[in-house]
């Protein structure tokens, strides 16, 4: 059973920008604790790139605690050069979500619009207004990286029964083996 209380990290990766959205549940309560992202230059080594990302990502891990993330999973569209970045700021981001052990649901950009819209082919304009609705924001949460990554939190509160019963797109990082555990 789905604890009541909890914290939800959602994350957007990109290798540009990597938003990321912390969304309280409490019950059927939803609100939005913080939002922010990563932005990385395009004229930094790679692998400077990536470290910017995961120390990020593991600062706010370390200052909001949250208990499970949400990630979009990579799109492949007609541009594989950018799904490969995207696909290494996710992996990033997802190495700092192990070292703190998080349960980590992975969700398509339609699950993620389907969840938070209604419509898996919404427009991203239809998500921030959605995303600014449900956590009652006084504001359309700005980048859109951010909006996205906090649509994926919403996301996470909403599949994850769906996850858990046919075991698709779930996973429970795992700790270091020295049981260091930052949380």
């Amino acid at each position: 059973m789905a604890r009541t209380e909890r914290t939800i990290l959602g994350i957007d990766p990109g290798l540009a920008n990597t938003g990321w959205g912390v969304v309280a549940q409490n019950g059927p309560r939803l609100a939005c604790r913080a939002y922010g992202c990563v932005s990385t230059s395009k004229d930094a080594p790679l692998e400077q790139r990536l470290r910017k990302i995961h120390e990020q990502m593991a600062a706010v891990i370390a200052r909001f605690e949250p208990s499970c993330v949400g990630i979009e999973t990579v799109w492949f569209g007609v541009n594989v050069q950018s799904a490969f970045a995207t696909g290494q700021a996710r992996g990033a981001a997802l190495v700092a979500c192990a070292e703190c052990g998080l349960e980590v649901l992975e969700f398509s950009p339609s699950q993620i619009k389907l969840a938070v819209v209604g419509e898996g082919s919404a427009e991203k304009e239809q998500v921030q207004y959605m995303v600014r609705q449900l956590l009652a924001l006084d504001d359309v949460p700005r980048p859109d990286h951010a909006a996205d990554a906090l649509a994926a939190a919403i996301c996470y509160t909403t599949h994850e029964g769906f996850a858990r019963r046919t075991g698709a797109a779930c996973s429970v990082l795992d700790a270091p083996e020295s049981g260091k555990d930052r949380r």
